[in-house]
């Protein structure tokens, strides 16, 4: 699957809820895991793969694979914290984001069943950050104007070198 990049409008699309949970949507998940583990990441949205529907994957590092479908945030600790935060579809941009330190999610698992947890320390940062995604958000959105601007200036500038990378190595061939 490829994963789409900061700048491509799907990703600041709201997402649209899962309306069957059936064997094409687990093969699209098993892809997803694929995916995510090949650019090692811990946390993939549907729309970063260019789907626009209310499903995000989580695997931190204790290895188990999460899923969650139709996710609702119910709830979220006041106390806050700062911690760096990267994502696939703006790579090796990395910035301190505030978040809450705990969060409540109800949600559908694979089955279809209605699940409800609590996640704190890592698995409530990913949660959070993956639930933006299928906001339309990204963790950019969650830094001063300043910051904001100077990851996207450095991506863009990433983007472009590596282009004209490609391209040059075209015109070797």
């Amino acid at each position: 699957m490829e994963i789409l990049y900061l700048g491509d409008e799907t990703l600041r699309q709201p997402s649209q809820p899962v309306k069957n949970i059936d064997d094409d949507l687990r093969t699209v998940i098993r892809e997803m895991f694929t995916t995510m583990d090949t650019d090692k990441g811990i946390g993939l949205a549907a729309p970063q793969i260019g789907k626009n529907i209310r499903l995000f994957i989580v695997k931190i590092d204790d290895g188990v694979e999460r899923v969650f479908i139709n996710p609702h945030i119910i709830g979220t600790s006041e106390k806050q914290c700062s911690y760096e935060e990267g994502c696939l579809s703006i790579p090796k941009m990395y910035a301190s984001v505030i978040r809450p330190e705990s969060v409540t999610v109800q949600f559908q698992d694979m089955n279809g069943r209605r699940k409800t947890i609590e996640a704190t320390g890592l698995l409530a940062r990913v949660i959070q950050h993956e639930y933006d995604h299928l906001e339309g958000v990204l963790f950019i959105d969650r830094l001063s104007e300043d910051e904001r601007n100077k990851i996207i200036e450095k991506f863009t500038q990433q983007q472009e070198r590596k282009k004209q990378r490609e391209a040059k190595k075209r015109m070797r061939q």
